[in-house]
């Protein structure tokens, strides 16, 4: 249980740069208070002290902003950042080395009783204000973009974005797996404006065709020109994100 504990302050020092000393982390950051305060009522649950256990997490909300279900079971090295209106559900299954923003919910989307709740792999990351619902498998080292909404399971190594959640293919993930969890929300692509760069390059290729049959000037060639939207280069300025999206 200590070490377990112990665990959890340490990743707060690997996962947030504004983390300055051990006193300021157990003073200052409910999502530490919230997990420390789960970790024992969740012992409470298991032995069946089922009032005390739900109790001592009404405590820990009240205290926190942060809703985690003594039924609720999580791995090691949880890190809450921010810890303001996370909400995790009785039957939710969380692995080792989550990571969640402010506003996540993992919620159920039933009345019954049993498995209701999504189940977390190992190294998963949520952006803030994302809910994942439903007794759903989120793959290892999976990447939820803010604000998304996924209803539906997803193979490890992978990122979704959007609402309904889209899976999407970056070819990032595999090539930082040696650098630990990745935190970086800034190269997450855009299916929406990917789907409208192909219909793009679909109307071209059919300008183009339509000239030759019409025995007219080939259209003006555009290579070279963002094919996303009208912010130009602006929206590809990362070089990682213009090759996951193009």
């Amino acid at each position: 249980m200590w070490a377990t504990l112990k665990e959890d302050l340490a990743c707060v020092f690997q996962r947030d740069p504004a983390a300055r000393s051990t006193l300021e982390v157990l003073t200052t950051y409910p999502g530490v208070h919230a997990i420390l305060t789960h970790r024992l009522a969740h012992r409470l649950w298991q032995a069946g002290w089922r009032f005390p256990a739900r109790f001592l997490s009404f405590l820990g909300r009240t205290l926190t902003n942060v809703d985690i279900h003594p039924g609720a079971t999580i791995g090691r090295r949880f890190f809450i950042d921010h810890g303001a209106g996370v909400v995790i559900g009785e039957t939710a299954e969380v692995g080792d080395d989550v990571t969640l923003y402010h506003g996540v919910t993992l919620g159920g989307t039933s009345w019954n009783k049993g498995k209701r709740h999504p189940t977390l792999a190992d190294g998963v990351v949520v952006g803030a204000g994302a809910k994942i619902l439903g007794p759903i498998r989120i793959g290892e080292r999976v990447r939820v973009g803010a604000n998304s909404v996924v209803v539906k399971d997803v193979p490890a190594e992978r990122t979704v974005v959007g609402v309904p959640g889209r899976i999407v293919d970056t070819r990032l993930g595999p090539a930082r797996l040696s650098e630990g969890i990745n935190l970086d929300h800034n190269v997450m692509p855009d299916p929406v404006a990917k789907s409208i760069a192909c219909l793009i390059e679909r109307i071209e290729t059919l300008e183009r065709e339509l000239a030759e049959l019409r025995h007219e000037p080939p259209p003006a060639d555009r290579t070279g020109e963002c094919r996303s939207c009208s912010a130009g280069d602006l929206c590809c300025e990362h070089e990682e994100l213009r090759e996951a999206m193009h």
